[in-house]
């Protein structure tokens, strides 16, 4: 069954949130930055809209590809990812422009408009002649070889079998509003960890599974999820219901727009640009997978069910709350799929983690986002930025605390292996903060907690 079928309650769902054609806000209108970070926006206005929620990271991560060996089929500074080509007479902002036009037509149809404009655009500033015309030529190739790749990785069929909750204590059933038409009932995805990675194992980032409904733990995180996410808390402040908002958008779109951002602002070159978008949206997207594999092998239940069952949990601490409900807002909702491990905990770590190795974690830089509009954040870390991410789940009610640690630790797993791909062509070594060596970073070591 073709995935597309499930996400379509889903798209209107998201309508509470925003228009998805805005969700490049702070990227498309920003200083201009190089080729790769001038098609990174177009994707980030595009992709969101089609295919659109989780597909978008999957889409993202080709897209990258094939500017990454474009890019390298100029001159060759990284290890290619799928095609080794060569033209060293073409024209780079040609090959960048093609090979991201190609990709994006193919896997954001309904949006081809805008990306033949901007696509046009660009080939009017490059002059004629050979190199254009070599340029061209590479971008097409380079997509070809990285659409083709992905042909049969599983996505189409995604969407299914559909999921059945078995009613039990702790089994994940289907939260509001896609419990019922016409969102519903439904649950996303339930086939996503099946599809074939981008760069790792998903058997290698398994994680041991959520807490026992009759342990201590359980009940410490039930307790305090129940105090601080419920939607007329008294003990969440407001600033953790704005943290709450703002980071939740989509994750591929947010900590895209938190790359370009960090590439502009330290003026990164072309291929190293290539190299960093391709990894952080392979972490990307591997995240979602591996997530998605352990949120439907455990099939933990979300936190507005467990405390409205917790009569039967068999847990003497923790105590039903029939009415219970998480943060309520017009731009906010459970994602229907189940609760271990939070996958938005798990993207954000993949990202950062991409990120530190790359330039460290000692990075000031501003956050936007376009599901609080008008706020902005500062950090002074990648990792402070991750943490927050993830604790933002856990003020909105919608994430156990452990869903969230174990997010985090599954998704540093994730970035660190990344971040050895696509290594220097001149030693074979993987280019890590600059070539100065892999970081230990501070990410999931602190600031998991309210």
């Amino acid at each position: 069954m073709k995935a597309k079928m499930f996400v379509t309650p889903l798209l209107a769902a998201a309508a509470l949130c925003t228009s998805l054609t805005a969700l490049a806000g702070g990227v498309a209108d920003s200083p201009a930055g190089n080729p790769v970070t001038r098609w990174n926006a177009v994707a980030i206005q595009v992709l969101p809209v089609d295919p659109g929620l989780v597909m978008d990271s999957r889409a993202f991560a080709i897209v990258h590809a094939a500017i990454h060996d474009a890019v390298n089929g100029v001159e060759r500074r990284y290890q290619p990812y799928t095609i080794e080509l060569s033209y060293p007479s073409a024209s780079v902002d040609a090959a960048i422009a093609t090979a991201a036009r190609d990709t994006l037509v193919a896997l954001s149809p309904s949006q081809s408009t805008t990306v033949e404009i901007a696509y046009a655009a660009t080939l009017l500033g490059i002059p004629d002649g050979a190199a254009k015309q070599a340029g061209i030529e590479l971008g097409h190739r380079s997509a070809e070889a990285n659409l083709a790749r992905r042909v049969g990785d599983g996505a189409d069929t995604a969407g299914g079998p559909p999921y059945v909750p078995n009613g039990e204590p702790g089994d994940y059933d289907f939260t509001s509003p896609f419990d019922k038409p016409p969102f519903g009932p439904v649950a996303l995805f339930p086939g996503w960890g099946n599809v074939t990675p981008f760069g790792v194992e998903a058997l290698d980032h398994r994680l041991p599974g959520p807490l026992a409904l009759t342990s201590r733990d359980y009940a410490r995180d039930f307790k305090l999820l129940k105090s601080i996410g419920r939607n007329d808390s008294s003990v969440r402040t407001a600033q953790q219901t704005d943290l709450a908002m703002f980071w939740f958008e989509f994750s591929p779109m947010g900590w895209n727009r938190i790359a370009n951002t960090l590439l502009r602002q330290e003026r990164t070159d072309v291929w190293r640009s290539a190299r960093i978008m391709a990894l952080v949206n392979f972490a990307l997207a591997d995240g979602y997978i591996t997530g998605f594999a352990e949120k439907y092998r455990h099939r933990f239940w979300r936190p507005t069910t467990a405390i409205r069952a917790a009569d039967r949990d068999g847990n003497p601490a923790t105590d039903a709350d029939k009415n219970w409900t998480p943060l309520q807002a017009p731009a906010f909702f459970t994602p229907p799929v189940p609760d271990y491990p939070s996958t938005h905990t798990v993207l954000g770590a993949a990202a950062a983690e991409v990120l530190i190795q790359n330039f460290g974690d000692r990075m000031r830089f501003d956050v936007v986002s376009t599901t609080l509009p008008g706020a902005a954040r500062t950090f002074q870390s990648l990792s402070d930025a991750a943490h927050e991410n993830g604790m933002s789940r856990v003020y909105g009610g919608i994430h156990f605390l452990h869903a969230v640690k174990e997010g985090c630790r599954q998704g540093k797993s994730v970035g660190r292996v990344v971040s050895q791909l696509l290594a220097p062509a001149r030693d074979g070594k993987a280019a890590q903060n600059n070539g100065a060596g892999p970081v230990k970073s501070k990410l999931c070591v602190h600031g998991l907690t309210p």
